[in-house]
């Protein structure tokens, strides 16, 4: 049976993950470490993990498995969690597979580097967008019905 996973402490779609996970009847397990409005939806389970580095991360990477779909923006839980089989979309509706964790990995890695090396390179990068949204949401639900038919 498919599991929807939210990485869920900085993630700008979890009602709209819900609302499709409440279409499809598929339990929903929002991840974080606290401080979010519990849901009142019995589908959606609220997993509070303990205050720490990649606890919520963790939680989620020893539960994903083949057949589950994975919302996150960490790319390395989400390297973890395609490795483990699972369909891992970013909050923009990006598919992160086999085929580019990889080159995502790097890239992250390098912007990393770029941005330790020169202080003035620090926080940007583009705003969430309604399109982005709309992506998101399109996306959830080809995951959901491809993972159904698995």
């Amino acid at each position: 049976m498919t599991n929807l996973y939210i990485d869920a402490d900085a993630c700008p779609v979890k009602s709209e993950a819900e609302r499709v996970a409440t279409r499809h009847r598929v339990k929903m397990y929002v991840v974080s470490n606290g401080g979010l409005r519990p849901s009142q939806n019995p589908l959606v389970e609220n997993i509070i993990v303990p205050e720490g580095p990649d606890v919520a991360d963790m939680w989620i990477a020893d539960r994903a498995t083949k057949g589950d779909v994975v919302v996150t923006g960490d790319i390395p839980l989400a390297a973890k969690c395609v490795e483990a089989g699972a369909q891992v979309l970013k909050h923009n509706g990006e598919a992160l597979t086999q085929a580019n964790i990889g080159n995502v990995l790097a890239t992250r890695d390098l912007m990393a580097d770029l941005r330790s090396a020169d202080p003035f390179r620090q926080g940007g990068g583009k705003g969430f967008t309604k399109a982005d949204r709309s992506r998101f949401l399109d996306a959830l639900e080809r995951a959901l019905r491809a993972a159904a038919r698995a």
